[in-house]
Order: C-alpha cells, then sequence, then structure tokens
C-alpha cells in the first residue's frame, strides 16, 4: 500500500504553497500551527519558506513580463532647473506586484537586489 492510497500524499499547487507559506509568516511561532492546521510536517513546511525566501517559490500570476515604458524628459522650463545629475547619480524604478514602487541608484549591485526584491514584494 503506498502513501497515495492512505491520502496521505498530495499535490499542492504553487499558489496554495505561498498562501501556507504566507499564513505561516504572519506571527511569531506560527510554523508548527500552520503545518498541524494543513496536515504537512514541519519540514516540508520549511523547506516550502526557505524556497519562498530564495525567490524559486512563487505564484506565477506574480512572475513574468512587466511593461515598460520610457517617456522623453519633460521640456526645460524658463524657471531655474535642477543640475545635471552626474552619471553615477541615475535611478531606477521598480514596480512591484503587491503595488509598491521601489527606487534605487543604478549603481546597485544585481547581487543586492536580488536578495532584496523578495524581502520587499513579500512584505
Amino acid at each position: 500500500m503506498s502513501a497515495d492510497d492512505l491520502g496521505r500524499r498530495r499535490d499542492w499547487s504553487d499558489e496554495e504553497k505561498v498562501r501556507i507559506v504566507e499564513e505561516s509568516l504572519q506571527g511569531f511561532r506560527q510554523g508548527s500551527a500552520t503545518a498541524r492546521r494543513y496536515g504537512l510536517s514541519r519540514s516540508l513546511l520549511t523547506s516550502w519558506r526557505r524556497q519562498y525566501r530564495s525567490g524559486l517559490l512563487s505564484v506565477s500570476a506574480s512572475t513574468g513580463f512587466v511593461p515598460l515604458t520610457i517617456s522623453p524628459p519633460p521640456p526645460a522650463s524658463s524657471e531655474m532647473a535642477a543640475p545635471p545629475r552626474p552619471d553615477d547619480d541615475k535611478t531606477i524604478e521598480i514596480g512591484l506586484p503587491n503595488g509598491r514602487r521601489l527606487t534605487i541608484p543604478s549603481s546597485l549591485d544585481p547581487a543586492i537586489l536580488a536578495r532584496l526584491l523578495p524581502v520587499v514584494d513579500a512584505s
């Protein structure tokens, strides 16, 4: 008799995993209670949380391409204009799926950005 015959094995969709992981991160020491509520082992939930934090577990709707528009700079007015920025002072604005906007310097190391995005997007 296999685990499937007993009804203990289940295939969870990524959407369900993300929902369960986010629920487990809501409060202090919620991992065990959440695992019990869904009939999961604590180690499986811990594995899902690790995947979630590293960006390997995500809802398919939030992954993909985002529309990007580049608009020309506004025409210079006769009023006092800001001095031109040096090349290393340029910024990039990122719109996250949760509705937040993140403005970063263009010189930011991509490795730092890769660690920062899942944290900002999840909270």
